[in-house]
């Protein structure tokens, strides 16, 4: 499965990945500067944590620049639909196009998208059937980053020893409460906001329903799975290795699945 780039044109996507890539880099480049380099010079820590810290921060951008650009689904202009399958086809009402069931036109993109859950801002992209591992995998480390911020930030005021060396020469040295409150503060709201994500995003999954579906009360039957947690993780990591589900740098090869089972709705 080659990898296929899909950029939307969208100025307020581009600023909301923006903030997100800033917010990224502030904590990447301070955080360490102020807090973990030194303290581990001064024997408070130890190098797992740098490295650990840095492993998450690589894993959390890679995720997020990969959902951004990969096609999350979009149908071919003139798509072949083999015979057994054409009863689980549909005509779009906007764009006029034969798309499988539970595909839906995203207004912003202007093109239908497989399984598309919802179109997110923050990564200027649909999330559908190709790419919703990768978002997955976007809301998840961004949650252990951001958690690793905040419990750094508590420690180096109220667990590890104050620091001895320190040149205040520098302007992190010199601004230090403030910029570490504005880690705290920020670490705060994204994991408030990703963890709720988070979760929807993990209960549509178990349900086997996406966003778009639960908003148009389409399926009657979404609090009762209808297949095993095991297998709907699979389909959208598309693997059964559940190891390779946290790793961004793979490529995804959809499971072979009966069509009728996978369009129930």
């Amino acid at each position: 499965m080659g990898l296929q780039i899909h950029f939307v044109v969208d100025p307020q996507g581009w600023c909301c990945m923006g903030i997100i890539i800033f917010v990224w880099l502030y904590n990447t480049v301070f955080i360490p500067k102020v807090i973990l380099f030194p303290h581990y010079e001064e024997g408070h820590i130890s190098a797992v944590a740098i490295l650990c810290y840095y492993l998450c921060s690589l894993f959390c951008i890679v995720s997020l620049l990969r959902s951004s650009v990969a096609d999350p689904g979009r149908l071919p202009e003139n798509p072949k639909i083999p015979l057994t399958e054409r009863e689980f086809w549909e005509l779009c009402n906007k764009c006029n196009m034969m798309r499988p069931k539970r595909s839906h036109h995203c207004s912003r993109c202007g093109h239908c998208v497989r399984r598309m859950d919802h179109h997110c801002p923050w990564i200027n992209n649909c999330v559908g059937e190709d790419n919703h591992w990768l978002f997955l995998q976007l809301c998840f480390y961004t949650q252990l980053l951001s958690s690793f911020t905040l419990i750094l930030d508590f420690c180096h005021y109220y667990y590890f020893l104050p620091l001895k060396k320190t040149n205040w020469d520098f302007f992190v040295f010199r601004h230090e409460l403030a910029l570490i409150r504005i880690s705290t503060f920020m670490g705060l709201v994204i994991l408030g906001g990703i963890s709720g994500l988070f979760y929807t995003q993990l209960m549509g999954i178990f349900t086997d329903t996406t966003s778009i579906e639960k908003m148009s009360n389409c399926c009657e039957e979404i609090s009762s799975p209808r297949k095993p947690w095991q297998q709907t993780f699979s389909e959208v990591f598309g693997t059964r290795w559940k190891i390779l589900w946290f790793i961004p740098f793979r490529q995804r090869q959809p499971l072979r699945v009966p069509y009728h089972f996978a369009n129930h709705v």
